[in-house]
């Protein structure tokens, strides 16, 4: 059911979130089109991490944000998607979405895609393996459990990013066996740093301008993020700039072989 889910949102979202059908506001950005994302033909991509990215043309962007959900901020992303009817990718802290699970909900109410990015945001690298899978696995389980109400150690969705982008290949290959896509990025606005909202946004469109769209990292939990990003949307539709949003692929998740045989405890 949930496959047929998922494959019935692609189809939806693919027109009901083109600019000409967003409610208020009919100079929206909205969606240009859906992609959908199969691992067993695209297990990793961004090219600051891996040698391929994902199939776009110029000046295609898929918007993700990391760390969250986080009360304050995760909420003004939202409203600021939600006017331009822009939708993203949300690669959730198991943590915070545990911490937070009606927020957590209230992104995938609105239509954006889910991601994993582990536990607690430890880098997986500096850690002993079984360590690191426990980290992966937990943050799948705890993620699950506020969007869904249930645990598992198979993820409802097919899309993880490393924090820090610190994998191994050891963690790489059990990522790609079970057949779940690794983001990395193309470009990425360094919100990490002290900077104001218009410096941010002034270093986003530099990049973009010099990438030419891409996999665009930000993050959920930056209130400069935050409040750039209604600038930076508006922005994006002057420069001819489309959005793109990614869904897995049917079929990919649900029923894998698990990573771990019994959760940690």
């Amino acid at each position: 059911m949930r496959r047929l889910i998922v494959g019935l949102a692609a189809l939806v979202w693919s027109g009901a979130a083109l600019a000409d059908n967003c409610p208020g506001n009919t100079t929206a950005l909205g969606v240009a089109r859906v992609l959908t994302v199969d691992a067993r033909t695209t297990p990793k991509v961004g090219r600051k991490q891996f040698p391929h990215t994902l199939p776009l043309q110029p000046k295609e962007i898929v918007l993700t944000f990391d760390d969250g959900p986080l009360p304050g901020t995760t909420e003004r992303v939202l409203e600021a998607l939600r006017r331009e009817c822009v939708k993203a990718t949300f690669f959730m802290v198991g943590q915070q979405a545990a911490a937070n699970p009606a927020l957590a909900r209230h992104v995938l109410a609105d239509g954006h895609s889910i991601g994993y990015h582990t536990y607690s945001h430890r880098l997986l690298d500096r850690i002993p393996r079984a360590a690191a899978e426990s980290e992966i696995v937990r943050g799948f389980t705890a993620v699950d459990q506020a969007l869904y109400g249930r645990t598992s150690l198979d993820p409802a969705g097919a899309f993880f990013r490393f924090p820090g982008f610190a994998s191994s290949p050891a963690l790489l290959d059990e990522l790609t066996r079970r057949r779940i896509v690794v983001f990395g990025a193309d470009l990425w606005a360094s919100d990490w740093n002290i900077m104001s909202p218009i410096e941010e946004l002034r270093l986003l469109m530099n990049r973009l301008r010099t990438s030419g769209g891409g996999i665009l990292l930000l993050h959920d939990t930056k209130a400069r993020t935050a409040a750039m990003l209604p600038a930076f949307l508006r922005e994006l539709k002057r420069g001819g700039y489309r959005i793109v949003q990614v869904m897995p692929a049917q079929g990919t998740t649900l029923g894998g072989t698990p990573m771990l045989t019994k959760l940690p405890h």
